[in-house]
């Protein structure tokens, strides 16, 4: 009997050995991968920013340098005055907070009236602009140029912020959220006499704010690194978007390109939306999965 419970003893250490030696191939090849991932997804990020550091003749050697032999930091201050970025950030920041602010309003109300209120027709024209959802959007830029330039729109800020103003993406997400507000609360709050305006302000909107808060950063990004139809329809000096006017701000007479500068103008319009990731990106996440349970 005690040689059965010996064997059964040994057995079982042999298996919990053989488990500790598989959960560690396991977590040792799953956290490769991240690491190799990791590597493979920053190695151009690094190269960017030591690039932006360099010399053009080093830049240029045959054999790159993985660490700039000399740091040039005056590349960041050449780039800054080159591209005048000064101007370009306020082109660009004008046209997305103001587009923002307003696609928030627009998205909101259209939100609140496809999940709480009823009227004829509303979940057949809900299904109509879902559906444009599945048609490119590079389809609609021939229609939208001729539409701009019939109103005198072209190289204003009018044309950079109103054709974008609606996203029935935005509406979607933020919908799906204010359904998963019990409706008893709205029922309620009829019952006390508060208007659905007050409503949506006191009590829908707070109870949504990831989800705005979401889409605020997501609008705010898509006019930052919007670059198509910008230099379409406002290329001009005065209304030039920042990623425009990296285009050829840094070529040269000769035809050559200024690759360091150029380099240290792109690590300083990427340092926003890094900042905005990093510190931010908790309520992206905490928005988009909130978004998606009921429907």
């Amino acid at each position: 009997m005690s040689e059965k419970n010996t064997m059964q003893e040994r057995n079982l250490q042999r298996l919990s050995a053989s488990q500790r030696i598989g959960r560690f191939l396991v977590k040792f090849f799953t956290y490769a991968f991240l690491i190799l991932m990791a590597v493979i997804i920053l190695f151009p990020f690094y190269w960017m920013i030591i690039s932006s550091l360099k010399s053009l003749e080093e830049y240029r050697l045959n054999v790159p340098t993985f660490w700039p032999q000399k740091v040039l930091l005056r590349n960041y201050a050449e780039a800054f005055t080159t591209a005048s970025l000064g101007q370009l950030f306020y082109n660009t920041m004008i046209v997305g907070v103001v587009s923002t602010l307003l696609s928030l309003v627009i998205t909101v109300l259209s939100a609140f009236a496809f999940a709480r209120l009823e009227f004829k027709g509303r979940d057949t024209m809900f299904g109509l602009l879902l559906a444009t959802m599945m048609i490119p959007g590079e389809l609609f830029t021939i229609t939208n140029y001729a539409t701009v330039t019939s109103l005198g729109w072209m190289n204003t800020y009018r044309v950079l912020i109103v054709p974008f103003l609606v996203s029935v993406f935005y509406i979607y997400l933020l919908r799906q959220n204010f359904m998963q507000i019990p409706n008893e609360l709205y029922l309620a709050a009829k019952v006390d006499g508060t208007s659905d305006l007050k409503y949506l302000w006191k009590v829908m909107v707070p109870l949504s704010l990831p989800t705005l808060i979401s889409i605020t950063i997501l609008k705010m990004m898509g006019a930052w690194n919007s670059y198509i139809w910008p230099r379409l329809v406002a290329n001009d000096e005065a209304h030039r978007m920042i990623t425009n006017g990296l285009r050829n701000a840094f070529t040269e007479t000769t035809g050559d390109v200024n690759y360091p500068v150029q380099m240290a103008a792109v690590a300083i319009v990427s340092a926003p939306l890094f900042l905005v990731f990093v510190f931010l990106r908790k309520y992206i996440m905490a928005g988009v999965s909130r978004s998606g349970i009921k429907g």
